[in-house]
């Protein structure tokens, strides 16, 4: 088994802090196997991350966290970014057409861009796996939710820490029964359902400090931009 960390967001995302780096580093403390950066709508940290895993003893896996016209969706070992503000089915579509899996992050939490806001549980099962641990929902109902849901409909399950810090990577992880570290055998066996996943929530004075900072650099991002 395989551990596995799936949802991680680096100073490239509006909301995250910190360079990759220090995002592998931690990872490689934790004693995770391989780490998926997946920045909002933007790739390039994650592909350097993937390239540099190596470094650390880990597998990079590339990805983003697309932001689709329902909410977000987990790009898993794609190439090339997938435009954000498509159709939840059109954004699937893209992220196969390279080979990715797609992975829908807390689709129960619509304060956080959960798709099921604007779509049906129907088209919530074409997705390839589920999150159904989330390290960052204040509470664990949305998280039990998407559970139930993923064991009716018979969907993998994953874990994401949703770290948007290097020191949270590893609160939540995907274990994936295979033995070969790469990023095909993680990706197909998560794609068969071969995982569990375990995890702990992140401490609530993380995440208002996490949300605080996100708004924070939103605000200079804007501003720059406004001056430029």
């Amino acid at each position: 088994m395989l551990s596995v960390e799936l949802h991680t967001h680096s100073a490239l995302s509006h909301d995250g802090r910190d360079p990759v780096e220090l995002l592998l580093a931690q990872a490689e403390a934790v004693g995770l196997d391989a780490l998926a950066v997946t920045d909002h709508d933007e790739l390039d940290a994650s592909l350097e991350a993937a390239e540099l895993a190596p470094e650390y003893g880990l597998v990079g896996i590339p990805g983003m966290e697309v932001t689709c016209a329902a909410g977000h969706v987990l790009a898993l070992g794609i190439e090339s970014p997938i435009p954000a503000g498509l159709s939840f089915a059109e954004t699937l579509d893209r992220i196969r057409d390279q080979g990715g899996l797609a992975v829908v992050p807390h689709p129960f939490q619509e304060s956080r861009h959960g798709v099921l806001e604007h779509i049906s549980k129907d088209e919530l099962a074409t997705a390839d796996a589920i999150e159904v641990y989330n390290s960052r929902l204040l509470t664990g109902r949305s998280n039990r939710q998407a559970e139930r849901f993923a064991r009716r409909r018979g969907l993998p399950m994953t874990a994401g820490s949703d770290a948007h810090i290097a020191e949270m990577v590893g609160q939540a992880v995907t274990k994936v029964d295979t033995d070969e570290r790469s990023v095909d055998a993680i990706l197909d066996a998560v794609e068969k359902g071969q995982t569990t996943v375990e995890g702990e929530r992140t401490p609530w004075r993380i995440s208002f400090r996490q949300a605080a900072g996100g708004a924070k650099r939103r605000v200079k991002s804007r501003l720059g931009s406004f001056l430029d």
